[in-house]
């Protein structure tokens, strides 16, 4: 398979489409027909590798050795590079349900390394796992899955609602970066980051049509819902600007794994 050839797995009524020539993001995720992603080159869901969120002014330090990132999101850098390449298949681990994805760390990235990502779907389930690994030199990463679910999915039906309890918010600067401040959580319209000591659990719902569960062992995650066309649940292996307040360290014998699952159910459609 040639790295321009999308993936499309099926399960049930379940179809996960995946680009790997596009930064490896799942382009569409339809069940019964129903695309739920936003679409277009820049939307679906994509990897957020090897940072979440924003860099501030690109810039993080791995012990005493600075880096400046490329600055894609004056003044910051946002999202990590996994987006922005062409990742591999990994032939021998993909079944019609399974497919693993790998691409090499490198320039703008200052470290060598691979990274990892599995799509597994079943009948009402998808699960994503991320994993870091360094060749040789030990640095901070992040890893996370940037979706942009459809605000209004189904025709003729109402905009989505997005449920959670979080134990704090981290309070966001002007910068739109974390202050280093943790806070009561705020009412929405949101673009925050979010802390759930338990994992990250947050559930869209579409009334009258289908709920969607975001989960992940990860204690972080980021909503954005700002725009009218969709909107975003990110769990992430930290906060934005985490390589420089909260760094996890990749070593050789200490990857970074981070996995988040969504599971779905359909709703009973008020007849009345």
């Amino acid at each position: 398979m040639s790295s321009e050839e999308s993936v499309r797995l099926t399960a049930g009524d379940a179809e996960l489409t995946v680009d790997p020539a596009n930064g490896c993001r799942v382009s569409s995720f339809r069940i019964g027909g129903t695309e739920l992603l936003r679409q277009g080159p820049h939307y679906g869901s994509f990897p957020m590798v090897p940072w979440c969120g924003r860099t501030e002014n690109g810039r993080f330090l791995n012990g005493g050795v600075p880096h400046q990132l490329p600055v894609n999101s004056p003044p910051h850098a946002i999202h990590g590079t996994g987006r922005d390449v062409a990742w591999r298949m990994a032939r021998e681990a993909s079944g019609p349900t399974t497919a693993v994805f790998t691409y090499e760390l490198g320039d703008p990235w200052p470290y060598d390394g691979l990274v990892t990502q599995t799509f597994e779907l079943t009948e009402d389930s998808l699960t994503f796992q991320m994993g870091v690994e360094t060749y040789d030199v030990s640095f901070p990463a992040q890893a996370g899955w940037h979706p942009w679910f459809r605000r209004n999915a189904f025709p003729g039906g109402k905009d989505v609602r997005i449920d959670f309890t979080a134990d704090w918010q981290e309070e966001r600067g002007t910068d739109h970066l974390p202050t280093g401040r943790r806070i009561a959580p705020t009412p929405g319209p949101w673009d925050d980051c979010f802390g759930m000591e338990d994992g990250v659990h947050v559930t869209l719902t579409w009334p009258e049509q289908l709920e969607l569960t975001v989960k992940s062992r990860s204690e972080w995650v980021v909503v954005y819902d700002e725009e009218p066309e969709a909107v975003c649940v990110e769990p992430q292996s930290g906060p934005p600007n985490g390589l420089n307040t909260h760094p996890r360290l990749v070593t050789p014998i200490d990857p970074l794994e981070m996995a988040a699952t969504w599971s779905w159910r359909r709703l009973a459609q008020d007849r009345t």
